[in-house]
């Protein structure tokens, strides 16, 4: 497993960027949960699957096989 930034750099920096705006939570969520905080939880049960290869939901992350 492994996993790694988003190729485009556009979406990171606009992602990151929200993340600083934020205090760490994710932009893309309106509540500001311990869910939301990145690398959110949706992202880590859907990495906690050994089957799964893809973005979060974000798209900041990406997860390989």
């Amino acid at each position: 497993m492994r996993i790694i930034y988003n190729e485009n750099r556009d979406i990171v920096d606009a992602i990151r960027a929200g993340l600083k705006k934020k205090d760490g939570y994710c932009p893309c969520r309106f509540e500001k949960t311990e869910d939301n905080i990145c690398m959110c939880k949706e992202f880590r049960d859907q990495i906690a699957d050994p089957n799964f290869e893809g973005y979060c939901h974000c798209m900041l992350y990406y997860k390989e096989k």
